[in-house]
């Protein structure tokens, strides 16, 4: 990519699609529907819709109780730039 705003945006949505994949294959694992999962949270369906859809910028206490609704564990790390 030789454009470095498009890299930039193009790196920018990758991270978002990396969260929004590990999102959905943790429901999956847990065999829950969205509404299953969305009791689990103490929320409605269609919270977890926007959350796996990408609408939104869930908190990291919404991503943590996401994950306890799925038995997995939140883990934030931070790496060097490329």
């Amino acid at each position: 990519m030789k454009d470095p705003d498009f890299k930039r945006e193009y790196d920018a949505l990758e991270e978002e699609f990396a969260l929004l994949t590990s999102l959905l294959r943790a429901r999956t694992r847990a065999g829950l529907t969205q509404e299953e999962l969305a009791t689990r949270m103490g929320t409605t369906q269609s919270v977890v819709a926007r959350l796996e859809s990408g609408r939104g910028k869930p908190s990291t206490r919404t991503l943590e109780r996401y994950a306890r609704a799925t038995g997995t564990r939140l883990r934030i790390t931070l790496e060097a730039a490329e």
